[in-house]
């Protein structure tokens, strides 16, 4: 069994082992716009500009991506409120390496989704600002650690928040406070909390929210071996949310360990039709409750690489896609991702 280090949740990349799978590009000339991917270097692993682009062109037509808050690179002189910025500061300068030209025409890092302290009252304004002034239009949205779980089991952020942030009064005034600066939320959270995400939401209708990771249905610890619960209630749970016209939903985040995947065990690297065929029901529930428009599929690399590539899971999402309209397509790997963050992209 592979294991990660102590100090993250996150499984260990193994480049070889994903080099024994290869496949043929699936619809090698759709557009796509990974709309959620981190950047770091860490003990042990490191995923920025080189590592990024090489996964997108790994034989997808990737042309842009979007850059999510992953506490890194902050800014080790400044005030802690204003840490965050150094992130932002960080992957704007790889936006800027890839809107120079050199690495083709994709735009990686075309919108960044910072990690601003939205309890921070009066200071947010600040902080924001300086985020604005670093990355101009980059800044897209804004995203706290929010997914909590009380067993030690489940976890996957290596810092773990608080266990009430979703309903704290100070963040929920922050979040409100987003739609006077134009940007959106993410929110990371596991299913047990999807009743706490309906109540934000409805709280701050004018806000657009975006629920990462298919809303989290959970597989490990108190949950290992209950797929078909779970299932049950995470559907119950979104399709309360579907029902709030400013949710938004990113497709992915199957190889997070607390999804309860184990393809990392295997021999060989998970084939995208075995991917498929596991990440179908929900895929098929999203779609159904909110629309295509409404859906978008993600990378979330690279804390998915140490279960599957980057190539098998674009196949994946394209196989279970193959039924779906040709509007439906440009949509859920495309279109809903270049309007929910205002990419601007033709």
């Amino acid at each position: 069994m592979i294991s990660t280090s102590s100090e993250s949740p996150h499984l260990a990349i193994r480049p070889e082992w994903l080099a024994l799978r290869q496949e043929e590009t699936l619809w090698p000339e759709l557009r796509i716009i990974d709309p959620h991917h981190h950047l770091w270097d860490r003990p042990g692993s490191r995923y920025l500009l080189d590592e990024l682009n090489a996964d997108m062109n790994c034989g997808h037509n990737v042309v842009a991506t979007v850059f999510v808050q992953s506490r890194s690179m902050y800014s080790q002189d400044s005030e802690e409120s204003f840490r965050p910025v150094g992130e932002v500061e960080f992957a704007n300068g790889v936006a800027a390496c890839f809107a120079s030209g050199l690495y083709g025409k994709a735009r990686g890092c075309a919108g960044i989704v910072a990690g601003a302290d939205l309890t921070l009252g009066s200071q947010l304004h600040d902080v924001i600002g300086k985020m604005r002034q670093v990355a101009g239009e980059r800044l897209k949205g804004i995203r706290n650690s929010t997914a909590w779980h009380q067993s030690p089991e489940v976890r996957s952020n290596p810092i773990l928040p608080p266990a009430d942030l979703l309903t704290d009064p100070r963040f929920i005034t922050g979040v409100r406070s987003l739609q006077e600066y134009g940007l959106s939320l993410d929110v990371w959270a596991y299913h047990t909390q999807l009743p706490e995400v309906f109540d934000l939401a409805a709280t701050c209708p004018q806000v657009s929210i975006i629920i990462d990771h298919l809303g989290g249905p959970l597989g490990v610890g108190p949950y290992a071996g209950a797929r078909d619960d779970v299932f049950r209630e995470w559907k119950k749970g979104m399709h309360k949310l579907a029902g709030l016209p400013n949710i938004t939903v990113k497709i992915g985040g199957f190889g997070l360990k607390v999804l309860g995947y184990q393809y990392f065990e295997l021999e060989l690297p998970p084939s995208s039709a075995q991917l498929a065929a596991d990440w179908r029901p929900y895929v098929e529930t999203l779609i159904e409750l909110f629309g295509a428009a409404r859906c978008m599929f993600e990378g979330n690399f690279p804390v998915d690489k140490g279960m599957y590539s980057y190539h098998a899971m674009w196949n994946a999402f394209k196989r279970i896609s193959q039924s779906c309209s040709s509007d439906e397509i440009a949509d859920l790997f495309y279109g809903t991702a270049n309007r929910i963050y205002h990419l601007g992209s033709p």
